[in-house]
């Protein structure tokens, strides 16, 4: 069986619950991250499928790594190799796409409402529930690709997520686990500080973060559960 290639692009953002998720399939990760010196394949002939993780940087920033990660979502995209995209990662699918990544209309910092879309691609990949809680933390959000459906959406950010044939972007992070959590939401970073006074609805406090865990934390991963074992399926089948 061949592996699932993971693309990493900030340190200390590893895969988390993905990494749980794969290894209790008994999947096979190569994970990379090209900001470090990591070199990429050349093309996805060794893997059955892509995860691209998120990041604190813009997915429009000129650096080489995500240039690295949009080539091989396209190549993804041209072979029929599935792609997964959390956050960044969702973006760097939009851009491949031809879909504009701009300022989100509200920054997301916390657990957020989503409201799922009607449709088959959205009960496919999200199941029947029409509202969700899912981890966010960006300021920018990506538009919808043309030939994309869009999955989930709110008021902050009217595209939450899109699925693309096999692919699916997202805005939000289900690959959070309580490591992870625990680690963002300790952050004293100042721009995070004053985005909670000057966004309150929608930029929500480390410690809000963590008590909201108790209610949202397992019930995303047991979405990310069939979210994954959804994009694994395309995968297996190819």
């Amino acid at each position: 069986m061949k592996p699932v290639l993971v693309l990493q692009n900030m340190k200390g953002d590893g895969p988390a619950y993905l990494a749980h998720w794969l290894a209790a399939q008994g999947i096979g990760m190569d994970l990379r991250f090209a900001a470090e010196g990591q070199p990429l394949p050349a093309d996805l002939s060794g893997h059955a499928a892509l995860a691209v993780l998120g990041g604190e940087m813009s997915a429009n920033d000129p650096l080489p790594a995500l240039r690295e990660a949009e080539r091989l979502i396209a190549l993804g995209f041209e072979t029929g190799v599935p792609v997964i995209g959390h956050c960044l990662g969702g973006q760097l699918m939009a851009r491949v796409l031809g879909a504009r990544v701009l300022r989100s209309p509200l920054p997301e910092i916390g657990w957020q409402p989503a409201r799922m879309l009607p449709g088959p691609e959205r009960e496919a990949w999200f199941g029947q529930g029409d509202r969700h809680h899912f981890m966010h933390w960006h300021n920018e959000a990506f538009e919808l690709p043309r030939g994309a459906v869009s999955v989930a959406t709110n008021e902050a950010c009217p595209v939450q997520a899109f699925a693309y044939g096999p692919h699916l972007g997202m805005q939000f992070h289900i690959e959070v686990d309580a490591d992870k959590l625990a680690r963002w939401s300790a952050s004293r970073d100042p721009s995070f500080l004053q985005a909670q006074q000057t966004h309150p609805a929608t930029v929500h406090s480390g410690d809000r973060m963590r008590s909201d865990a108790q209610q949202f934390l397992q019930a995303q991963h047991r979405l990310a559960d069939r979210v994954y074992a959804h994009w694994w399926e395309a995968a297996s089948a190819g």
